[in-house]
């Protein structure tokens, strides 16, 4: 049984991230892990703060602290927000870390060696209004490809092409707005992308039938325009400091490795932060290093962060010729938007996560998003939506089915699963519909299909609502009492199950559910479909309480307030 390995992009360390960022990668890397370990396989998810670039210098000189100390705080931050979501990272590391530091520069010293690095004197552009040479993402002004007019020096955000901020059309300073920008000579590191192309285009072909549409066309995209030679290093203060050992003169100058350098090294450098706090249990490079067949690395991202991921990481890990693990497989998502506009800090448009967090419970956020997920499109959060699908999802389908069985079992048979009566065909047939439903939902999840797995999970609750009706033990109770009790007690089986199963998507909830019960040594990870077809994981006499509503139903009143808050629909 292979191990998976599991990572997803990693958020930057500036701001709390809104919904898309967390469904477009954390989320969903968190669902598969969940399901991945209930099924016994052995899973490592890392995942970390992206912490080097000018945004986080500029955001520490607004804030008049040292950057170190502001990415610090940051990272706090952001790791708390994503403990409320109840992301079970195996590690939650900082890209700023010495261990990212130490693998990032051997990785550029053996790219060095094996003739993929040059030394290159190029023009840059520099603002004396700021005083400063401007990193590329700092040079902003009209993309020459498609007429965006805040395209970024480094990429253009609305059509996805890799920029140099030479090419903008009439290009001015992110940081002061100016204009008056000149054109200075500077040396800087470049990795020759150009020399790595057909052995990039050979992994990738063995790959892309693989991958999701999204992500190998995007990668095909790119490796159809042609890799391009790319500088690796930026002139700023805060980075993974080029080695004095290798490039004495620009270490002088205080250059520093681009932040889409060092960034997705962070991946193996996270696992090595999480293996030193137990080192002598832990040997990170099992993980990482020589290990091709031993283990099935998955990635999960939003489509920005594919090129660099499909592309231009996978070429640093070719052209450092030693074996390090390349992704096998990347699940990428299109964008979640906000009523079809994109979420907006500056114009308090969408909800950020810290937000979703103040006003309901994570497992409300983790299905719906996961329900909705932007596989195969955009996907657009409306309020009206949101409300429509917890109501009837998660407080109809699943909240009032655990209420109705247990509170109804209470009533007329005491706080124990109830004794009586033998199943029957509509026990059997039950039995085959959870069964089924629970291969259709595992068949999803194992496929990374996430909408449809959440409709398959959706389907399981709807088959206990269906069986629960059919039965109607509020009647059978006036004339067969032990029928009656067989019915609540299959019932009650179902919840158990649920609580199994559903934990993936709503592990609050699932326990939640899972402890209404005092049933001995329930150790169970997962139920098979044999168990499915029999549910008699609950015996007789086994003691159960009624748990809180699990989930509250939202009002208009609620909707109007939501709307008012976060911004509705555009006009």
């Amino acid at each position: 049984m292979a191990r998976h390995l599991i990572t997803s992009a990693l958020p930057y360390i500036n701001g709390i991230k809104h919904l898309g960022n967390m469904v477009g990668s954390m989320l969903p890397a968190d669902v598969y892990s969940r399901y991945l370990r209930q099924r016994g396989h052995d899973v490592l998810y890392i995942c970390a703060t992206d912490e080097h670039g000018t945004p986080a210098e500029l955001a520490a000189k607004e804030q008049g602290i040292p950057v170190a100390e502001f990415c610090a705080q940051a990272h706090d931050a952001q790791k708390a927000v994503y403990d409320g979501f109840a992301l079970a990272f195996d590690y939650f590391g900082r890209s700023s870390s010495e261990q990212n530091v130490e693998i990032t520069q051997h990785f550029a010293r053996r790219l060095n060696e094996n003739g993929f690095i040059e030394e290159r004197a190029i023009r840059q552009v520099y603002s004396p209004t700021d005083g400063r040479f401007l990193p590329d993402r700092y040079v902003e002004g009209t993309c020459p490809h498609c007429g965006y007019d805040k395209a970024r020096g480094d990429q253009c955000e609305n059509c996805t092409r890799v920029l140099d901020p030479t090419d903008l059309i009439n290009p001015r300073s992110a940081i002061s707005g100016s204009t008056d920008l000149e054109v200075r000579e500077t040396k800087h590191l470049f990795l020759l992308q150009s020399k790595l192309q057909h052995e990039v285009e050979e992994w990738v072909s063995r790959h892309e039938d693989d991958w999701p549409q999204l992500a190998s066309s995007i990668a095909r995209k790119w490796l159809n325009e042609g890799l391009h030679d790319r500088a690796i290093t930026r002139d700023l203060d805060w980075g993974v400091p080029v080695p004095a050992d290798t490039w004495p003169e620009l270490a002088a100058e205080g250059k520093v490795f681009y932040v889409w350098f060092d960034a997705p090294i962070e991946y193996i450098g996270a696992t090595k932060e999480w293996a030193d706090l137990d080192p002598e249990n832990r040997d990170w490079k099992s993980w990482w290093y020589d290990v091709d067949t031993d283990v099935r690395y998955t990635e999960f991202m939003a489509k920005d962060n594919v090129p660099f991921h499909t592309v231009m990481f996978p070429a640093t890990e070719l052209g450092v010729r030693e074996p390090w693990k390349k992704v096998d497989y990347v699940k990428a998502f299109n964008w979640l938007t906000y009523y079809g506009g994109k979420f907006s800090t500056s114009q308090k448009r969408g909800v950020f996560t810290d937000q979703a967090l103040d006003i309901l419970p994570a497992d409300y956020w983790r299905y719906f998003l996961i329900a909705n997920a932007p596989e195969s499109d955009d996907s657009s959060f409306t309020w009206e939506h949101f409300t429509a699908t917890v109501n009837k999802d998660l407080a109809d389908t699943l909240g009032n089915f655990v209420n109705r069985v247990l509170s109804f079992s209470k009533k007329r048979f005491g706080e124990e699963v109830p004794a009586g009566g033998e199943p029957g065909a509509a026990e059997a047939k039950l039995g085959e519909e959870i069964a089924r439903l629970l291969a259709e939902y595992e068949q999803q999840m194992e496929a990374l299909q996430f909408r449809k797995a959440a409709a398959a999970l959706r389907a399981l609750w709807s088959a206990g609502n269906s069986y629960l009706e059919e039965k109607a033990p509020w009647l059978e109770i006036k004339t067969d009492k032990d029928g009656a009790a067989l019915t609540l007690r299959t019932a009650m089986n179902l919840i158990h199950l649920y609580a199994v199963v559903s934990e993936p998507f709503i592990p609050a909830t699932s326990a939640a559910m899972r402890q209404a019960f005092a049933l001995p040594s329930d150790t169970a990870t997962w139920i098979s479909a044999d168990e499915a077809r029999t549910l008699t994981a609950l015996t007789p006499g086994i003691p159960f309480t009624v748990p809180p509503v699990l989930f509250a139903k939202l009002t208009d009143e609620d909707l109007e307030n939501y709307k008012e808050r976060f911004g509705g629909s555009p006009e």
